[in-house]
């Protein structure tokens, strides 16, 4: 299995839920020093061989060029955060794991690209607690949305348990409930159910018809109203789903999954880093997880 994990879901996790630290030279680190234990962890428990750390490149991409407000309510990144993802990607290059960023880009886009490239020659585990990035999710089996703290996976019918729509319908089903992660707006008054609903008669936002009384014979509570709230509010649910849907074509990534392939690190790599940053318990736990030489 190789796996491809959402780096800052685990960064975040770590920055919130971990005391405060700092290293030698007075900067914070316990984001990172989180991020390193989870990277360890899953070596530990997973016995991976093959993984890839994907980051976003900054808190801004190109859906903010189409939509200002995108992700606007998480407010600015705190201060002493901000240095941290840089040292995360310090941390993975000194642990041997393959580690990308691409201007524009959020980490859910490379790594859809990445499952697009290499899905037919790996199976993949897309690690991350991202709903979005269920609809990567493929029917054949081959790549499942896989998390890590609760060691739980979906592949194509977990997705459709949980939310009620399959894999590819992801984006159409945001675009109707809206994602307050985001800060994308939905449909008002249309809500998981409604959205299944929807989503089992039309395959696609597209395909929903423009007359509220087609709609008459949906399998829903209030059929014909859900079809009028669709029609008042389709332009702003299309926009949705069109920032809801992961990009597949982010440029420079590599197509062969040898990339993934986990390099022997070398010890004096990771004294240094944990040395510069005051982590002297990890250091000699890193070198053996990660059989560094």
């Amino acid at each position: 299995m190789l796996y491809l994990v959402d780096a800052h879901v685990y960064i975040f996790r770590a920055y919130y839920s971990l005391p405060e630290m700092e290293g030698p030279e007075g900067h914070t680190t316990h984001a990172a020093y989180g991020f390193a234990n989870t990277l360890l962890r899953m070596v530990a428990e997973l016995g991976i061989d093959e993984l890839v750390c994907c980051f976003d490149f900054a808190m801004t991409s190109f859906r903010n060029d189409l939509e200002p407000t995108y992700k606007a309510e998480r407010g600015e990144v705190p201060d002493d955060l901000d240095p941290q993802f840089a040292i995360c990607q310090e941390v993975a290059e000194a642990f041997g794991f393959a580690h990308y960023a691409v201007p524009e880009f959020e980490a859910d886009d490379l790594i859809a690209t990445l499952c697009e490239r290499w899905g037919a020659k790996r199976e993949i585990a897309v690690t991350s607690v991202d709903k979005d990035l269920a609809q990567l999710v493929r029917e054949d089996g081959r790549v499942v949305l896989y998390d890590f703290a609760k060691g739980t996976t979906l592949d194509a019918d977990g997705v459709r348990a949980k939310f009620g729509v399959s894999p590819h319908q992801i984006p159409d089903y945001l675009g109707l409930v809206g994602d307050s992660v985001d800060n994308l707006p939905g449909v008002p008054g249309i809500g998981p159910k409604g959205a299944s609903a929807v989503l089992g008669a039309w395959d696609r936002l597209e395909d929903a018809p423009g007359d509220p009384e087609s709609w008459a014979a949906l399998p829903a509570r209030g059929a014909r109203r859900l079809g009028e709230r669709f029609l008042a509010h389709r332009e702003r649910a299309l926009r949705t789903k069109e920032l809801a849907t992961v990009r597949r074509d982010v440029p420079g990534l590599p197509r062969d999954p040898k990339a993934a392939a986990r390099a022997r690190p070398k010890a004096t790599a990771i004294d240094a880093l944990c040395r510069r940053l005051g982590w002297g318990a990890i250091a000699e736990r890193a070198t053996e997880v990660l059989g560094a030489r």
